[in-house]
C-alpha cells in the first residue's frame, strides 16, 4: 500500500494552492477542478479538509466525472493513463489537473469541457 493513500487529503491540499498560486491561478479555481474530478461542492470539499479524510476515504465517496478518460499525460514521470492501481490514478488524475492548472492552461481545457 501506497503511503499517500492513508495520508490526509487536508495535508497536501495547501501544497495544491501554493502551487497554483505561484503561477498566478486561485484557490477558487482549484477548487473547480476538485469539484469537477470528485463531485464535492465548496461545503463537502470543506467537510472532508476539516474532518482530515484520507486520499482513500476522500475517493472513496467522490463521485468521479465521466469524462476522467479524457485526462492523459504524464506525472512523475508516469502516464496517468497507464496507472494499474485504481485509487493511485485518482490521485494522478487530481496531480495531472492541478498541474495542468498552474502550467496556465485554461480552466475550460483542465475541465475538459
Amino acid at each position: 500500500m501506497h503511503r499517500i493513500f492513508t495520508t490526509s487529503f487536508a495535508s497536501v491540499y495547501p501544497h495544491y494552492v501554493t502551487k497554483v498560486e505561484r503561477k498566478g491561478r486561485t484557490k477558487a479555481e482549484l477548487d473547480a477542478v476538485i469539484e469537477w474530478l470528485t463531485g464535492f461542492d465548496e461545503a463537502t470539499l470543506a467537510k472532508h479538509l476539516e474532518a482530515e479524510t484520507t486520499f482513500e476515504d476522500f475517493f472513496a465517496a467522490a463521485d468521479l466525472n465521466p469524462n476522467v478518460t479524457l485526462i492523459k499525460g504524464v506525472v512523475c514521470g508516469v502516464r496517468v493513463e497507464e496507472v494499474e492501481d485504481p485509487l493511485m490514478q485518482k490521485i494522478r488524475y487530481l496531480d495531472k489537473l492541478v498541474d495542468e492548472l498552474a502550467k496556465g492552461k485554461a480552466l475550460e481545457k483542465v475541465l475538459r469541457a
